[in-house]
């Protein structure tokens, strides 16, 4: 299993994001996600740049990590034919490292734009009508486009790498999974079910591709400070994506979560300095049959010494098995 780590642009700035992406590979991560967001879940996080620009800036401080959105939403916020243009010029700056990883969106940050949030059906329907559009203009040539949903008129990717941006899409579910596979190159996903990977291979009708999915975590020496900042960070995590994709804004996710407490937390993502509830946890994805798992370390300003502890002994006891 290859051991990626997240830049979570809800929990820091656009400079120290790229310092974390330049700490990370050489700590030793094999890839890095980056989280597309317009709001952070929770106030508490505090930030949201654009990840656009802070991929831009990754590709120009790394040189060997792959690089990846987990995930941009193509559907509202963003048209997809500028998505693809946006994916095949960060394609070019990380010479060919990107993989554009896609969902169906949140609530949170698609109703800024003012046009209400569709029901997820008709969400899934704009997800494929994407699809359509960023796999034609990433053939090359001049395309256009009529359906549902979007129009395309004309358009072409004037820089674009021989090298296809490979395609990931998130899924939550066998309806999900079956629409989607035909149409990716990597499943992204966030719980470890096993049938979601085995049913995602049956359906693609091909060899296995890569299955991605990501994990929090709260390192801290001091175990009690990690619990207390994974609650204050992340007690959003356990609220499950058909709740998580609705809600509107940081006072939706604080009210709902208004009731979570610090060892329900503690309970779900690994908090603390030892290696071993994180290696249980990974364990988890490995074996339900995940080739990629990002890291996530719980806590802007609490990265450095992740990732000495990530050099030093996580790594290496991940690798171990």
């Amino acid at each position: 299993m290859r051991i990626g780590y997240t830049l979570m642009t809800e929990q820091a700035g656009p400079k120290d994001l790229v310092g974390h992406a330049a700490s990370a590979e050489r700590a030793g991560f094999d890839f890095e996600v980056c989280s597309d967001h317009y709001s952070p879940w929770l106030a508490e996080q505090g930030h949201a740049p654009y990840a656009w620009s802070v991929l831009g800036a990754v590709a120009q401080v790394t040189e060997r990590v792959d690089l990846m959105t987990f995930v941009t939403c193509p559907i509202m916020r963003y048209h997809p034919a500028v998505v693809a243009q946006k994916a095949a010029t960060v394609q070019l700056l990380s010479d060919d490292r990107f993989t554009l990883g896609l969902g169906a969106g949140e609530n949170l940050n698609e109703h800024v734009i003012g046009q209400g949030w569709p029901p997820v059906n008709v969400r899934h329907d704009m997800l494929a009508e994407a699809l359509q559009i960023i796999g034609g203009l990433f053939d090359g040539g001049t395309f256009s486009y009529e359906g549902k949903h979007f129009r395309v008129d004309s358009a072409k990717l004037w820089d674009l790498s021989p090298r296809r941006v490979p395609i990931g899409v998130a899924v939550s579910g066998k309806q999900s999974v079956h629409r989607f596979a035909p149409q990716a190159d990597v499943m992204i996903a966030v719980e470890p079910d096993p049938g979601l990977c085995g049913e995602w291979d049956a359906t693609r009708l091909g060899p296995p591709t890569r299955k991605i999915a990501q994990l929090p975590v709260a390192w801290d020496a001091d175990r009690a400070a990690a619990i207390r900042r994974a609650h204050g960070q992340f007690r959003w995590f356990g609220g499950g994506w058909k709740v998580n994709s609705e809600l509107p804004g940081p006072a939706g996710f604080a009210g709902a979560t208004q009731f979570v407490r610090e060892e329900d937390v503690a309970g779900s993502i690994p908090c603390g300095p030892d290696v071993e509830p994180i290696r249980d946890a990974v364990r988890q994805f490995a074996d339900s049959g995940f080739t990629d798992l990002a890291l996530v370390q719980i806590g802007g300003e609490h990265q450095s010494g992740f990732f000495e502890f990530a050099e030093k002994e996580l790594l290496p006891a991940l690798r171990a098995g």
